[in-house]
């Protein structure tokens, strides 16, 4: 049964303005919140450390929500295809709601630490849902108008997420940081109860468990969650070369081979159908996604970085100067989704955005101690401008090559594609920089800075080491460090441009199709229950 899935009211049946309004308010809000716990508490962990009289924790009280965010997007979204959009996504957003009242309650950095966790598993199921609803919703074209839509939610969140979080620290109290997510995860759960519309299944509850991939989940959950702490324990937990890192990484790795051999030979239902693997046009898609994934990330996380050390800029002053990037993704995202919707080119937005981004990150090599507000201003807006294009585009891209009922799947591929991405972005970049760092040593020391000193700016902990800049009084010392850091991110751009040129290469192997205006409902549940259906629906 195909209907065209247009903005006016005859686009969805049975549903009005209102309801299509309801609707999309309800799924941009539970972007808006998974996203903006991604950020908030970036500003706030000092304070939130110091509160709880624990210094140990203060990394896992972001990368807790970043672990589980990554480890759990896959499952979250055949969970879905198995008992339904509705039940799954409002499972979700409960979840969020109970994991923010714990974090919010928390007594202890151990009681905060798991209530990220809880929230990130949550806010992984948000971001892969919401995107599949749109899906379902409306055509590969007219989706596309939404997506722009999710997009801006999703850079608006990151942009004020570091502001709010500075901000109730400072004046409130840093439980704001998750009380706040209480009465938006509220409202989109009563706005989709009431509102949301889809195919229900009704899947038996003993039928649903025996069919989800258990091996395959089990496998994708060690592989994520082995290679990224192994990556994020590197040579600041443990030493590279240590046992403990060494062994998360391979075993980490081995499990990527169960799970190719579990989702290949065991899974009846697949958690990940390697079908969508079969064409290369897929595989580029994917490809290009790895690399915008990889590069965007690094503007947004190391930019502020440099504004703290090289430009001696205060926490709330580097936010408020990395507003631009943000600001520019979330411009360039409603463009791409309004050109979409009106004229169907993609592939050529991935060109247009790839070669931005290249562009802009390029750019960035040239930022030292003297560059001006004007171009760290310039290059970011380049940079994010590229980067806003390539956020749905392949999503589009993959989605126009697989079937309806491998909608789900392909865009939790992606998804986990992309946390990769950003995940491995992160260390490496830290990687690279602690390298460089390293090797400015001996200029440190030859300015006569002490060696507990040089030690501190050039060390595993260089990037935590930025306050210790403004206590330097010796004017040569001063400049040396700071020269010190921008050089060093110097080498972590030329990374990040050669692999936004590598993207460049790959978009070339994705193919051209025409998209779809038509629209066909999704219909979810096992094969056994989807027989029944169709042929209700072509009787009608």
């Amino acid at each position: 049964m195909a209907s065209n899935m247009e903005m006016e009211d005859s686009s969805m049946p049975g549903r009005g303005k209102l309801r299509i309004v309801a609707i999309m308010l309800a799924l941009s809000l539970s972007m808006f919140v998974a996203a903006l716990d991604q950020t908030i508490v970036a500003t706030a962990i000092p304070t939130i450390a110091a509160k709880l009289h624990s210094a140990a924790g203060y990394t896992w009280i972001g990368g807790a929500y970043l672990l589980a965010n990554a480890a759990g997007a896959c499952i979250w979204a055949k969970l879905s295809d198995i008992w339904g959009r509705k039940l799954i996504l409002l499972i979700a957003v409960a979840w969020f709601f109970v994991s923010s009242i714990i974090c919010a309650t928390a007594v202890n950095m151990q009681m905060l630490i798991a209530g990220r966790a809880l929230q990130g598993v949550a806010g992984g199921g948000l971001l892969q849902l919401v995107i599949i609803v749109i899906s379902d919703l409306f055509s590969v074209r007219h989706r596309s108008l939404y997506l722009g839509l999710m997009e801006c939610m999703w850079a608006l969140a990151g942009g004020i997420g570091p502001l709010m979080g500075g901000a109730f620290s400072e004046y409130v109290t840093w439980r704001w940081n998750f009380w706040i997510n209480l009465p938006v995860s509220g409202l989109a759960f009563v706005l989709l109860l009431f509102f949301l519309d889809v195919h229900n299944p009704k899947t038996k509850m003993i039928d649903g468990i025996k069919a989800i991939d258990w091996f395959g989940s089990l496998s994708v959950l060690g592989l994520t969650l082995m290679l990224l702490l192994g990556l994020d324990f590197g040579g600041v937990t443990f030493a590279w070369s240590s046992s403990q890192v060494i062994c998360l990484i391979v075993f980490g790795a081995l499990c990527s081979l169960l799970f190719i051999y579990s989702e290949k030979r065991l899974a009846k239902y697949p958690l990940m159908p390697l079908g969508i693997f079969s064409r290369l046009s897929n595989i580029a898609a994917l490809a290009v996604t790895f690399a915008h994934g990889f590069v965007f990330i690094a503007g947004e996380y190391y930019i502020p970085l440099y504004l703290q050390s090289a430009k001696e800029a205060s926490p709330m002053r580097s936010g408020i100067l990395t507003l631009p990037v943000v600001l520019a993704e979330a411009f360039s995202g409603m463009i791409t989704g309004a050109v979409i919707h009106r004229t169907g080119r993609y592939l050529e937005m991935i060109w247009l955005g790839l070669a931005l981004m290249t562009i802009g990150t390029g750019l960035y090599i040239n930022l030292d101690v003297d560059s001006s507000l004007g171009e760290i201003v310039g290059y970011q807006f380049l940079s994010g401008f590229g980067a806003g294009f390539l956020f749905q585009t392949p999503i589009i891209a993959i989605q126009a090559m697989v079937t309806q009922d491998e909608t789900a799947s392909a865009t939790a591929t992606l998804g986990f594609i992309r946390n990769m991405a950003t995940a491995t972005s992160i260390v490496i970049g830290g990687v690279v920089f602690q390298n460089s760092m390293g090797q400015m040593r001996p200029s440190l020391l030859a300015t006569g800075m002490p060696e507990n000193l040089a030690e501190q700016m050039t060390g595993d902990s260089a990037a935590a080491s930025v306050e210790i800049i403004k206590t330097i009084d010796d004017a040569a010392q001063l400049l040396a460090v700071k020269e010190a850091f921008a050089w060093s991110m110097r080498n972590m751009w030329i990374l990040y441009t050669c692999m936004s040129g590598l993207g460049l290469f790959f978009s070339v192997f994705i193919l051209k199709t025409t998209l779809n205006k038509e629209h066909v409902e999704t219909v979810t549940g096992l094969p056994n229950e989807k027989k029944p259906v169709l042929e209700d629906v072509q009787s009608s």
